[in-house]
């Protein structure tokens, strides 16, 4: 579904991501996974046309993508729900929800609303509360839910645990894992190894702008390299 080659970017003068090559079928989770400050968020942000590549090529169900803008990118169904949430905290959650289908969408608003509401029944109890009063975790829910109402073909989730307490976090894996099993391909983006490794099909493990690792997770939570650089284990 997506495939990425040789994939180079950056701000300025700083090179960032040095080359990276990733591919995801459909109807997979696939994480990518690595510590702060490598390249991740980067990554999300060229695939989605939020910046613009230095080289390399990104297709997207057959079709060049490298370089299009972020408007074009998302008609063709490739949507980012980005890290830290960016709700509009004076809208209503229905609000938030209803310009989720801006640009795509649009005909389906509310029949995707009610499916929101059915994955999230929490959104469902506060539909006419603003959004900057929900919690963290609601605000997260929100925040997917406001994707899907594009009508997602690859759903990326930029560090979609970030900031919530562990019970939450086990919430919000149990609920991506649910939306893959549902049909949705996942790209998701994450320094959670173990709970990120747990459910997806294949991960890619970023270092310094490289993907210095790939394969099947359970393959990987064996890897050495893996347990001294990123679970601290000897």
């Amino acid at each position: 579904m997506l495939e990425v080659s040789n994939l180079r970017a950056g701000y300025g003068a700083v090179e960032v991501l040095r080359g990276i090559d990733l591919a995801i079928d459909m109807g997979e989770i696939v994480t990518l996974l690595g510590s702060n400050g490598v390249g991740k968020t980067t990554f999300s942000a060229v695939v989605s046309g939020l910046m613009q590549p230095w080289s390399g090529a990104i297709t997207f169900e057959g079709k060049p993508i490298a370089g299009l803008s972020s408007q074009a990118i998302v008609d063709e169904g490739v949507i980012q729900v980005p890290e830290g949430r960016h709700v509009f905290p004076n809208m209503t959650v229905r609000e938030n929800l209803e310009l989720g289908s801006y640009r795509r969408g649009k005909g389906n608003r509310m029949r995707n609303i009610e499916h929101v509401a059915e994955i999230f029944p929490r959104l469902r109890e506060r539909f006419s509360q603003k959004a900057g009063t929900l919690s963290g975790g609601e605000q997260q829910m929100l925040a997917i839910g406001r994707g899907m109402m594009a009508e997602p073909r690859l759903l990326i989730l930029d560090e979609p645990s970030i900031g919530l307490s562990p019970l939450l976090v086990e919430e919000m894996f149990s609920l991506i894992k649910q939306l893959n099993t549902d049909g949705l391909t996942i790209l998701l983006v994450e320094q959670n190894v173990l709970q990120s490794m747990e459910i997806a099909d294949r991960a890619f493990v970023m270092e310094n702008g490289e993907i210095k690792l790939s394969g099947i997770p359970g393959d990987l939570m064996d890897n050495p390299e893996l347990q001294r650089s990123y679970l601290g284990l000897a």
